[in-house]
Parts: C-alpha cells; structure tokens; sequence
C-alpha cells in the first residue's frame, strides 16, 4: 500500500467485540485478514448479519454515515483487521478501483433489501414491479387532485405499454385532466446535467425505467411510495443528497416515487455520466459512497422504528430519526424548526391516515411540539430524545416480562 494510505493491523481474541451497535460517530472500518467475524443487530429487528471471512468489509455503511454503528461485529475467531479510517477511503478507491464500485454497488443492493422490507412492514404489501402500478399511482395523485404528478404516472404507463387493452381509457383521462392541470413538468435532455423544477412535480415514478441519478443542490424532495391507495413517506431529501441512483446502478424498476416538495435544482447523473464519474472522479465516489451509506443508516433506523409499538412512541423517535440524519445535536435543550409538517411525520412513522387527527392531538397536546407554517416547531431537542427513550425502554421492559413469565 502507499504511503497514503497505511491500514493499523488489529489482532483480537475469539468473542472479542470490535465493535457495539450504537456507538456513536463511527469512524473507522474493517478488512477481515484473518479469521472470521459474525455480524450481529441486536435492535427491536433482531436481525443477525452472518459470518464474514477473509477479504470482506464491514462497518463499513457506520463509517462513511458517520452517524453510529448499525450493528455489532465480534471476532468469531482469533483474527487479524485491516482498520481502515473514514477518511482513508478515498486512499483506498484510488488504490483498488474496484473497491469502488463493489462497494457502491453492494450499497445500492442493500438500499433495495431495506426499502422493500420497510415497505413490507409499514403498508404489509409491496408494490408490483409490473407497470400497470404507474397506473394506481395516477390514480391516487388524481384523487389527491395533484394532475400534473397523475399526467405523468399515465404517461409513463402508456410509454412502456402503448397497446395495453387499458391504454384508451388512460387516454381519455389524460385529455380530461389536460382542461384543468395547471402548469406541466419540465423536460430535459439527457445530457443536460443541471435541472430545476416546480414543487408538487413528479422526477419519477415507482415502477417506471430509469437511467438517472440525481444529487440536489437546492430544494428538497419526497421520496414516497404508493400502495393500495396509500402514501408512505420513506424520507424529505435536501441539498447534498442524492437519489435515484438504485435504477441507474441495477438497470432495474425505480423502487419508489420522488416529487418535489420544494423548488428545487439538482444534477443528473445518467449511465453513461456515472462511468466516467466511478473511473475518474474519487472524490464524487466517496460522496456518492457517503450519502448512500446515509440512507442505508437511515432505512435501517426506520425500519427498527417499526417494531415500535406504542403510536406515540414511534413518532417520536421518527422525529428522533430526522433530527439525528440532520446531525442536531440530540441533547440541546435549544427550540428546533423542521422542514417537514405534521403529515409528512406521520406517513415518516407509518401511521394510516384514519389515525392522523387522532395522534395529531395527542402528540400536540403535550406542549413539546406546535406547528408555524406548516411546518413542525420543537420547543426543546432534548426532550424528543427522552421521549423516544422512554418509550423503547417501556416495551423492552414489557417484552421482558411476557418473556419471564
């Protein structure tokens, strides 16, 4: 290895940890030279990772999100580590490429995995990979009376099914719609790099095909899906992130729908962008590597937020999740303006609709939170921390005593 880059070699006894889930500000990274090491998640999921051997990485996903440590890694047997620091990592692609891709490629497999999982437990279904589900994804935006989002789910169906038996009646309620949509959806040409759009619009839609990634540089964005009638809010993405990029890299169905939710610029990466970019530009692989692994921790605490039985509870270590993914610091006892509203942290917490006004009032009514504009308003950090401590604390004591008895 060079001189840039130079990995400590760690040796560690059978059953030692290396290192525990939850830890806070992940650093560092392993490379098993030796021996084996067994993966363990030991949260509300219970979810046990394997044993890995020599040649395979792990915290990995921890490091680069830098958030904490999504699992635990013990030494299965005696073994010998390459410890790698965060910050090496851009050493370490420019010195094996392959690393590189492997890594965002194993990033984007397990971003899927989580997805359809946290969409499994949220709405108990997964929506169909079959096209016809831009149909039902028209649909709902037009009940919504969100028409230009319902035009372009339509449209897109029809392109990727032009003789369908159905493709008529879509017709007629894409020509009724057109007498009243306002505005439409800007469109682009592939090799234009930089893009703006009106909120409220679709980028795309779950099921379509898709070859292009997007990094936003100002704005936000929704990432949702849509099943039986129902929306579920898996993130609002701001500047820096990045999405899209699981079709761009798995030349598979788009996994879920993105709409704007504020003005907003972005970069389109398309296929061929993406090449070069792995080839050529570390530094944008180290971002790209970063932001996914951020989504990956993300999904991972969503989806332990599931196993969260208490409404009350879930939805404020939702709102525990965003402050946490924004990097506020979680122990101030400062006031906190989120750029989400109340519906958007409920669909967050997996909460059906016919609940809403219901825990609206109950998560209000306790002073620690009210809405301005729309948009939710945290008299004290602190406080949501506690909330959400108290009530996983609740059901692991709980859970205990069903488990004693």
């Amino acid at each position: 290895m060079s001189a840039e880059f130079e990995p400590v070699t760690v040796h560690l006894k059978k059953d030692a940890y290396i290192f525990v889930e939850g830890k806070q500000h992940a650093d560092k990274f392993y490379i098993v030279k030796q021996g084996g090491v067994r993966i363990i998640r030991e949260a509300l999921t219970d979810e046990t990772g394997g044993v890995l051997s020599p040649g395979e990485m792990f915290g990995l996903i921890s490091a680069m999100a830098g958030h904490g440590y999504i699992e635990s890694a013990i030494a299965a047997t005696d073994v010998s580590l390459l410890a790698v620091e965060r910050k090496q990592y851009g050493s370490l692609i420019r010195k094996v490429n392959s690393v590189a891709v492997n890594s965002v490629k194993a990033f984007s497999q397990r971003l899927r995995e989580l997805d359809a999982a946290l969409s499994q437990r949220t709405l108990k279904n997964t929506a169909s990979a079959d096209p016809s589900h831009l149909i039902q994804i028209g649909d709902y935006y037009r009940n919504e009376s969100k028409l230009s989002s319902a035009l372009y789910a339509y449209n897109q169906y029809l392109a990727l099914r032009p003789n369908a038996p159905d493709a008529d009646d879509i017709k007629e309620k894409i020509a009724q719609m057109k007498k009243t949509a306002i505005g439409s959806r800007p469109e682009y040409p592939p090799d234009k790099m930089i893009q703006a759009y009106p909120k409220e619009h679709l980028l795309f839609a779950e099921g379509e095909t898709g070859n292009t990634m997007y990094i936003i540089q100002n704005g936000s964005v929704k990432i949702t899906k849509i099943v039986d009638n129902k929306e579920i809010i898996l993130a609002v993405l701001g500047k820096g992130d990045i999405f899209g990029e699981m079709a761009l890299l798995e030349d598979k169905p788009r996994a879920a729908t993105a709409e704007v939710y504020e003005d907003c610029t972005l970069l389109a990466v398309n296929r061929e962008n993406f090449t070069n970019l792995i080839k050529d530009q570390s530094d944008m692989v180290v971002r790209m590597a970063t932001l996914m692994s951020e989504r990956i921790w993300l999904l991972y605490r969503q989806l332990d937020n599931t196993f969260m039985e208490n409404p009350l509870g879930r939805i404020y270590d939702a709102l525990l999740i965003q402050l946490e993914k924004n990097r506020v610091d979680i122990n101030s006892r400062e006031p906190y303006e989120c750029n989400f509203g109340i519906r958007e942290l409920m669909g967050m917490a997996g909460m059906p609709e016919s609940e809403h006004k219901f825990l609206d009032r109950k998560i209000l009514g306790d002073g620690k939170l009210t809405i301005k504009d729309d948009k939710i308003q945290i008299g004290k950090i602190s406080d949501i921390l506690k909330e959400s401590i108290f009530y996983r604390k609740s059901q692991k004591i709980a859970e205990n005593r069903t488990n004693n008895r």
